[in-house]
């Protein structure tokens, strides 16, 4: 009789302590699904398998040797593509696996409901799809943002100029821009940099990071100059204000460059399409005329 109460003790013990580990697992899980749905996603898709590719494919990756060489690739890509708030270079091989099996459900789910009608040997198409699709999106951001870049960096460049020349520091100027500037990548870059030196780096250090994240022959351009200004000492305001005034030209001649492209681009369509369409207009009653003589 006592050993069938302490039995029943025991299991009653082990019943509530594996309840307790269920609640708390169970609340873990909630805590980690609440944390996702608050994490920032630009793309639809990433915020709609972010659930399920952190929690099945994730550990099947973090810290295996084999993906090294990938992290080291898809973090500079993942900065560069200001991905960094998003995903981290585990997560986005996961996503891309995921996506290996996902794209070719999804093809299927499609074939079978009648929406999609392609041979099965499709999904293979799909599954590769799966694959290059994160490459490609973030290849476009980063396109995206490096011509957003260039496009503003002549004005932020002149802002840092005039904040020098009206006697701030560097560091000073970019504070004020970072303030003042409207809102795009290359300021949220140099309120990146400020903080860095706010916590202790070093101008150069935080402005190599900078073109680091950037990627950009002419960022790195101008950051080496800025670099090697502040090293001999010059003065940084006239430094900016050549710069500034560089950039322009360098703008002009991509335009011009775009330019002659773009007119040599519209020969094909002119030669092959517009013109047979008016040389017919012109000379095809002409050409009738001579086959048909009366009129017959």
């Amino acid at each position: 009789m006592i050993m069938t109460a302490y039995a029943l003790v025991g299991l009653g013990a082990f019943i509530l302590a594996r309840m307790l580990l269920q609640e708390q697992e169970s609340r873990a899980a909630q805590d980690n699904l609440a944390e996702l749905r608050d994490r920032k996603a630009s793309n639809g898709l990433v915020k709609l398998t972010r659930p399920f590719f952190t929690q099945y494919v994730v550990p099947l990756i973090r810290g295996k040797p084999f993906w090294d060489n990938q992290r080291l690739n898809y973090r500079r890509k993942i900065i560069t593509a200001g991905l960094k708030e998003e995903l981290t270079s585990d997560e986005f091989i996961a996503f891309k696996l995921f996506l290996i099996i996902f794209f070719p459900v999804v093809g299927m789910f499609l074939r079978a409901t009648g929406f999609l009608d392609v041979e099965w040997y499709y999904m293979v198409g799909f599954g590769l799809a799966g694959w290059f699709y994160p490459d490609y999106w973030a290849s476009t951001l980063i396109k995206g943002r490096q011509k957003s870049i260039l496009r503003a960096m002549p004005f932020i460049v002149d802002l840092l100029a005039l904040s020098t020349e009206a006697g701030l520091d560097f560091v000073g100027a970019i504070g004020k821009v970072v303030d003042k500037a409207k809102p795009s990548p290359l300021v949220e870059e140099f309120g990146q940099m400020l903080k860095e030196i706010k916590v202790g780096s070093s101008r150069g250090e935080a402005l190599r990071e900078m073109a680091f994240r950037i990627n950009m022959t002419e960022v790195n351009s101008f950051v080496a100059i800025l670099i090697s200004a502040d090293q001999m000492g010059a003065s940084i305001g006239k430094i900016l204000r050549q710069q500034s005034e560089q950039i322009r030209v360098e703008r002009m001649l991509r335009a011009e460059k775009a330019g002659a492209a773009a007119a040599s681009k519209v020969l094909i369509p002119l030669v092959f399409f517009i013109l047979p369409a008016v040389m017919l207009m012109v000379f095809g009653p002409f050409v009738l005329g001579m086959i048909y003589p009366n009129g017959t």
